[in-house]
């Protein structure tokens, strides 16, 4: 969810994130990952965009990812494969405040070959230059405040300035996803205004994915329902053929109609039990010996 949201904001406003991690507002475009020459390790969290000099490549990361270091270095190989004139700027940027060593590695060495890259910590970032460009609005919370709700409220007034509809709704939206990796639902609720972030088109999205995924659990509980009662229907219907077999059996062997209280029972029994009485009937020479074994083997009523 943070991976798509990021994706968003970089797309809508590439200058912000230009000026936040290169210093300069330089005109960026999307660049497909399906443009390098071998497929994306993780295509969901893959951030590219490119001028006619330049690659910025951003990794948006909620956790330390032991793997960053060779895939920042993959990346840039690939990328000078396809474009060997260009230069980049790769930047994994941690979202959530966290003690590992993980997230201070910026280099990738293996034997003499040895790669960097930037690693930005928002919650060691100071909060002014998130709160002077809409695109980097919704990142604000995660900076280093000692006051996240202030900093919540400082960018809720910010966003009520904004004149485009569309692009206040999208913004509150991703902000409140964003600060929900520091603060409780509650709080954001209360800052934020939620028919606002309901109009966006973030939110809208994520509700149909919500949408698909209750429609997915439903059918898998309608599927397992199903499942179970032909499962019970099968039981029952073959539990019956086996009652019926029986019950011919004992007649042909006892050379008599069964009384209803003996047919009854043997109703009343179990799978296993229909199979021993099977067996047992064999040896019988009277009613009576049915009835015995009817007392000693009483079924499920």
């Amino acid at each position: 969810m943070f991976d798509n949201v990021s994706k968003f904001l970089v797309e809508q406003f590439p200058e912000d994130f230009a000026t936040w991690l290169i210093g300069k507002p330089i005109a960026l475009t999307e660049l497909s990952s399906s443009e390098l020459s071998l497929e994306p390790i993780r295509a969901d969290a893959l951030i590219l965009l490119q001028s006619d000099d330049l690659v910025l490549h951003c990794e948006f990361q909620t956790a330390p990812d032991p793997t960053m270091p060779f895939r920042m270095a993959d990346y840039r190989l690939r990328v000078y494969r396809r474009f060997p004139n260009k230069r980049m700027v790769q930047v994994v940027i941690y979202l959530r405040p966290t003690e590992s060593d993980l997230v201070q590695q910026t280099t990738f060495e293996l034997d003499t070959l040895r790669h960097e890259f930037q690693v930005m910590r928002l919650w060691e970032q100071p909060i002014e230059p998130f709160l002077q460009r809409p695109g980097l609005l919704p990142y604000a919370a995660l900076t280093e405040t000692t006051d996240r709700v202030g900093a919540l409220q400082q960018v809720a007034q910010a966003i009520e300035g904004i004149g485009n509809p569309t692009e206040k709704s999208n913004l509150a939206a991703a902000t409140g996803i964003m600060a929900g990796l520091v603060l409780n639902q509650e709080t954001i609720r209360r800052v934020l205004r939620r028919e606002l972030m309901q109009e966006s088109v973030i939110y809208q999205e994520l509700k149909e994915e919500a949408r698909q995924e209750v429609r997915q659990e439903v059918r898998q509980e309608v599927r397992q329902e199903v499942r179970q009662e032909v499962r019970q229907e099968v039981r029952q219907e073959a539990k019956q053929s086996e009652v019926n077999l029986v019950l011919r059996q004992l007649t042909r062997r006892l050379n008599q109609t069964l009384p209803a209280s003996c047919t009854a029972q043997i109703q009343s029994l179990s799978f296993t039990q229909l199979e021993a009485l099977g067996e047992e009937l064999l040896d019988f020479t009277s009613l009576a010996n049915l009835e015995t074994w009817l007392a000693a083997n009483p079924g499920e009523w």
